[in-house]
């Protein structure tokens, strides 16, 4: 424990490449024996689930017991060189242009984070990941192996698709809340189109709504009509129309809803039709929401420009319409959490290779990641005092620390009793000699305010 906890603040205080060796270079053992470092990552020596564990019991305790738990789920990757570390292979990269598919190398994870809103009502929230599991898939057999094999790797390749995987990660995390007291409490999940599909919304399990978006032409059906004639009892109604011809029928009515997004509140307007059916769900009652884009312009002098429609389905029929559209608007968080893991953080940096390792240094990164969303959280409660701001940092009521801030933030409370200084001293003396060729304390500021 205690030497996990010493890399967990080397990360933080890391200024290069987030590797074991960057590590153990941040948090002082630059001449001790690195082996046991490195071992702490192979095989049982730390267990990933109850490092997330604490951070989805202590998410939870934070949020208002009279409101759903708000989950989202995507999946990642992370890009490798080696050919030969555990779990590669070549995947679609989601950064390439639309006109062309690219692909590169690299490991597939699906992560799991609970939004921990800022305060009661329409506002922001955090996402806090709870979950980050290792999703490779099966290596396919040689031309030359025997029907056994063939069948045996048909098997394993259905069980290793994203949307099975998926599925089993929400199956583990409603477990997971009912053993942390959370039984009776409605577990909200939002996804992207790709786990919006047979495999998972069969498979729910109970007290678990599902929310993701569907494509414009899905077919949708009504209830059936009570059976007149004597045969098998009737699943599905007429069709309705398409998503997309619901959007531009005049038929169906724009109602307005206010929720957060995109740093402030908005007002969306929203299609809904509920009590329909879809055979990717079977029997399970759903309502669909239609999204109006909103506008925008880049600069005051540009054109006005949309955004694209979005299309939803919900697994609750009755779920209120404005829990609905904030919950899956939430669901942005987890993407901005995927980019601060990678670039802040440095996940899948290291250059490890062993099956073990390379699992579990992402996981334990992430879990540090979650770890200090958290202690920002309780900051922001208690009024600690902070880092000052920049000079050309935007000046705004609701500023929030991002994880930039929380880091320099926690590299100055390391600094601080070993150089003996004061933030307020510091800034006053910057202000003192701000027109002189020479700047003081230039190591402070480059430490105190460092990026990668």
């Amino acid at each position: 424990m205690m030497r996990a906890r010493e890399l967990a603040l080397g990360l933080i205080n890391c200024m290069g490449r987030r590797t074991v060796t960057g590590l153990l270079i941040g948090c002082g053992m630059l001449f001790e024996d690195w082996s046991a470092n490195y071992r702490l990552f192979q095989k049982d020596r730390m267990n990933l689930d109850s490092l997330f564990s604490v951070v989805r019991q202590e998410t939870i305790c934070r949020l208002n017991t009279d409101e759903p738990i708000r989950a989202h789920m995507d999946d990642t990757l992370l890009r490798k060189t080696g050919k030969k570390v555990h779990g590669t292979a070549w995947r679609r990269d989601p950064l390439g242009p639309p006109f062309h598919t690219n692909f590169v190398w690299g490991q597939r994870f699906i992560q799991l984070s609970i939004s921990l809103p800022d305060h009661y009502g329409i506002g922001p929230a955090k996402s806090i990941p709870i979950d980050f599991h290792h999703a490779p898939t099966v290596k396919k057999p040689s031309n030359q192996a025997n029907q056994a094999t063939i069948q045996e790797y048909k098997q394993a390749q259905k069980q290793a698709k994203l949307s099975k995987q998926g599925v089993i990660r929400i199956q583990q995390l409603r477990e997971n809340l009912d053993n942390d007291g959370a039984k009776e409490r409605q577990l909200i999940m939002s996804v992207d189109g790709s786990y919006t599909n047979e495999t998972v919304l069969k498979k729910l399990p109970p007290r678990t709504t599902l929310i993701g978006r569907i494509r414009k032409d899905a077919v949708l059906h009504q209830l059936p009509k009570p059976n007149e004639k004597p045969g098998r009892k009737r699943i599905y109604g007429e069709p309705i129309p398409t998503p997309e011809q619901i959007r531009q029928s005049d038929l169906y009515k724009w109602q307005q809803v206010k929720a957060y997004a995109a740093g402030k509140q908005h007002e969306f307007d929203l299609k809904v039709v509920k009590g329909i059916r879809w055979k990717k769900s079977g029997e399970q009652l759903l309502q669909l929401v239609v999204i109006r884009p909103l506008s925008y312009r880049l600069t005051k002098q540009s054109r006005l420009l949309y955004r694209k429609p979005a299309y939803l389905i919900c697994t609750d029929a009755e779920l209120a319409i404005e829990t609905l559209l904030q919950s899956y608007l939430w669901r942005w968080g987890i993407e901005v959490n995927f980019r601060e893991e990678k670039t802040t953080l440095g996940c899948g940096e290291a250059q490890v290779r062993n099956a073990s390792a390379v699992v579990k240094v992402p996981g334990f990164i992430t879990a540090t990641y979650a770890m200090m969303l958290l202690a920002a959280n309780q900051i922001e409660q208690l009024k600690i005092k902070q880092l000052p701001h920049t000079k050309w940092y935007t000046k705004r009521k609701d500023n929030n620390l991002t994880t930039g801030d929380l880091i320099n933030q926690i590299r100055t409370q390391i600094y601080a009793d070993t150089i003996n200084i004061n933030f307020d001293h510091f800034v006053k003396l910057y202000k003192k000699t701000q027109n002189q060729l020479n700047r003081p304390n230039m190591l402070l500021s480059a430490a105190f305010y460092c990026r990668k």
